[in-house]
């Protein structure tokens, strides 16, 4: 019988120290250190590790040390895999160096700064280690939460959802998501804080935002973000865009406030843009249709101010008149505001006294023909035009003749406002229109609350279309000559059924030459 004489695998620990501040380790991360065996940290290549320091006071004399020295940081390397291939290879390497510790039987301790697996380097052993060896993490203290408790300001409150970027971003999709959040946090400043600074800007939270360099370290600074000179800082630094609950106006500007026009699309929160989910957060005052007001989300202080679909002038006027008195105001619209919907209403108001001077912005949204479109394949892959078959803005003869002109240039429509409870004529008649220059197996898209809990999207053939289908949550696309309709799916006759109008169009036929 041969005796067993290996050794039993030893413990890796991945130990967070929190912000900086010895006196914020944890008990669990102090008494792990103390029981180590080996003591791993970080460094740049100086040789300074701020992990070590942190931990410092918990050292002994007896600890083997392993400073895992980064090749590079914010320089150049000459690396054939460049920066990334460089520290994979780094990284496999030190994770080969704590094997030969763990395999020995040593209990391997891995400080990082703020939590292992928050943006630390830890995480990096962690996955090459952690399925081999027994493994427990210590959690520590971020950076976000020490830079809240610095400023003495909330994070977040309520429903609030607070969102955490690296500053490496580039800078255009840090902007948009900077526009959409309610609070935020961008890391890893350093060489990116002029890019992160024009990003909060554009995003419209440079007033409201802080700047926090070294938390509850030696040489913590805090302070007004727009006031921070982009030379002086470093790394460990972070920008935060603290809760919106609570804010206080600034009821002492003269300065008139703004109106925002914005579209929801077609229903509900995922079809919001970012730059609409910034101009909502950043409102006081909501105005709008109540059915469209109801999509978006409550927040403490903002005041909502709902009417009914017929009142838009009024609506517009009573936002305008909010914003003379200095209120940020957003009226709620849906689909895209500029289309059979609020921006005309606001921007024709806004163009006469004593409105003209009130600052009127228009952000996009889907449109339900887009929705619609999307959802029943690619109808307007073509040229298309938009109707509205709504007579109550103007007379049917019109439609009619706009139909009638439309139909004959062979464009693919779509069809908004086709009937009503109390008008549920015109899409029969608009039917007997068409088929006067489309084929009776045209296809028409029928979408009804794309988006929403009811949503329907069928494919019917012109000549069958029926009008008692057709409600206000309804929008028609009708196809041109060129429209096809494809079941696409295994077995014959399965599948879903789509529409899409090719891009191609047939060129004329050629003149017959002259003999």
């Amino acid at each position: 019988m041969t005796e067993n004489t290996s050794l039993p695998a030893g413990r890796l620990y991945g130990v967070g120290l929190g912000p900086g501040d010895p006196s914020l380790m944890t008990v669990r991360a102090v008494q792990v250190i103390a029981e180590a065996d080996v003591i791993a940290y970080h460094s740049a290549r100086h040789g300074r590790s701020i992990a070590r320091s942190i931990a410092a006071g918990h050292l002994r004399a007896d600890h083997i040390e392993e400073p895992l020295v980064y090749p590079v940081t914010t320089g150049t390397t000459d690396h054939p895999g460049g920066y990334q291939g460089a520290m994979d290879e780094f990284y496999a390497e030190s994770a080969a160096r704590l094997a030969v510790h763990l395999d020995a039987g040593r209990t391997v301790a891995v400080l990082a700064e703020g939590d292992p697996l928050f943006y630390g380097s830890y995480m990096h052993m962690h996955k090459r280690l952690a399925d081999r060896y027994p493994t427990e993490v210590i959690p520590g203290v971020t950076s976000v939460s020490a830079a809240a408790a610095r400023l003495g300001t909330p994070l977040v409150e309520g429903e609030e959802v607070l969102t955490v970027l690296p500053g490496t971003l580039p800078e255009e999709e840090l902007t948009a998501r900077l526009a959409s959040a309610d609070s935020a946090v961008v890391m890893k400043l350093g060489r990116t804080f002029p890019a992160v600074r024009r990003s909060i800007e554009r995003a419209g939270r440079l007033a409201d935002a802080r700047y926090v360099e070294r938390a509850t370290m030696s040489g913590e600074r805090t302070g007004a973000l727009a006031e921070t000179d982009p030379d002086s800082v470093p790394y460990f630094s972070v920008a935060v865009l603290p809760s919106r609950v609570d804010r206080t106006p600034d009821l002492s500007s003269t300065d008139s406030g703004e109106v925002v026009v914005v579209g929801t699309g077609p229903a509900g929160p995922l079809w919001l843009t970012p730059e609409t989910r910034g101009a909502l957060a950043s409102a006081e005052d909501l105005v709008g249709y109540t059915t469209y007001l109801d999509r978006v989300p409550v927040r403490p202080g903002q005041r909502r101010h709902g009417s009914d679909n017929k009142v838009e002038s009024e609506r517009a006027e009573f936002a305008l008149d909010l914003a003379r008195r200095g209120r940020r105001v957003a009226v709620v619209s849906g689909g895209d505001p500029g289309v059979f919907a609020m921006a005309t209403a606001v921007l024709e108001v806004a163009s006469a006294d004593p409105y003209r001077t009130i600052p009127v912005r228009v952000l996009p949204g889907v449109t339900a023909a887009n929705a619609a479109a999307a959802r029943a394949g690619a109808p307007l892959g073509h040229d298309y035009a938009v109707l509205s078959l709504s007579d109550r803005l103007k007379p049917w003869e019109v439609i009619a003749e706009r139909l009638r002109a439309a139909a004959a240039a062979d464009l693919v429509l779509a069809l908004y406002n086709p009937g009503s409870a109390s008008r549920n004529w015109q899409v029969g008649k608009a039917r007997e229109l068409l088929l006067e220059h489309r084929a009776p197996d045209t296809p028409v898209v029928l979408g009804r609350d794309v988006g929403g809990a009811e949503e329907s999207v069928r494919i019917v053939r012109l000549a069958e279309l029926d009008p008692a289908q057709v409600d206000m949550r309804t929008i028609l696309i009708v196809g041109s000559s060129q429209t096809v309709t494809v079941r696409r799916g295994a077995g014959e006759g399965g599948g879903e059924q789509i529409v899409w109008t090719p891009r191609r169009y047939p060129e004329p036929s050629a003149a017959p030459s002259e003999k």
